[in-house]
């Protein structure tokens, strides 16, 4: 990137001004033909509720038709890339009605396949930890570089529910085998772990991190734009063919479902109490 383009350019987004975009918890930067979304949100370490869900999507659907963007950078304020969902915004959506809830987790899955299927390269900057759906983002961008302080975890399951939503994507980085321990588990791994998973591409130093950033956006820069954005439209033609739509309304019923449910209730009370939820033995706590 040249240095005349270096310095942040705040984009004003056509329904909101920079000040309304950071109370969404986004932030837009524009260098040149790179525009950096950034999750801003650091009390809750970049979590996601209902208002940066629409806010990135609609973003993200803004980036894929800009003429002068041709790579889309998404990273996190602070010490974390994303935490996930909100879980006390979650805890609320557990008193709706299951109907609600699936209608809240559709909205999800649409910035999960925005995401997925934006017509411009993405590169996920992975500058600390990714939870739940956070992971989920860093499964859904072309091109993942983190940290290697960052910890990674798909903690649904110890919470009474399931990382459905984001399961086709993470699954395509990591395969199902990987895919049926850490959705069961939920265990916390290491950068080095993610690495090996296929989730992240390149794993480096803390201090090296926008130097490997940068060097792989000169990269995407130096192909040609058409050929660039329609390499991710030549992949997906030769993978068996899905329904989508059908998928995603699966798996939003799954996660509704789940969400109401005795467990879903239980977990999510337990996390923000601070407690093991009752399913735990004594013993295991």
């Amino acid at each position: 990137m040249a240095p005349a383009t270096r310095a942040a350019i705040m984009v004003r987004i056509p329904f909101m001004d920079v000040c309304a975009m950071q109370d969404t918890g986004l932030i837009v930067e524009d260098h040149g033909p790179v525009r950096t979304l950034r999750l801003h949100r650091p009390s809750v370490h970049n979590a996601f509720d209902a208002t940066l869900i629409f806010a990135l999507t609609d973003a993200l659907q803004q980036a894929g038709t800009a003429a002068h963007v041709r790579v889309v950078i998404l990273t996190g304020d602070g010490g974390a890339f994303s935490a996930g969902a909100d879980l006390h915004w979650m805890r609320g959506m557990a008193t709706a009605s299951e109907a609600e809830n699936a209608v809240d987790a559709l909205a999800l899955a649409r910035l999960m396949r925005t995401l997925d299927e934006l017509p411009k390269p993405t590169l996920a900057r992975v500058n600390g930890a990714a939870f739940g759906g956070g992971v989920g983002l860093v499964a859904c961008c072309d091109i993942a570089i983190g940290c290697t302080e960052a910890r990674f975890g798909l903690t649904e399951s110890k919470l009474g529910l399931l990382p459905a939503v984001i399961s086709p994507y993470v699954v395509a980085a990591i395969g199902a085998r990987q895919a049926r321990r850490w959705f069961a588990t939920g265990e916390i791994f290491d950068a080095g772990t993610a690495q090996l998973l296929g989730l992240l591409h390149q794993l480096v130093a803390a201090d090296q991190l926008d130097i490997a950033v940068e060097r792989q956006v000169r990269l995407l820069l130096a192909a040609a734009p058409l050929a660039a954005s329609t390499a991710k439209s030549l992949v997906r033609s030769v993978l068996p063919a899905a329904d989508r739509d059908a998928i995603d309304a699966a798996n939003a019923a799954w996660i509704a479902r789940l969400r109401v449910s005795p467990e879903g209730q239980e977990g999510l009370g337990a996390f923000l109490d601070k407690r093991s939820p009752a399913w735990v033995p004594e013993n295991a706590a």
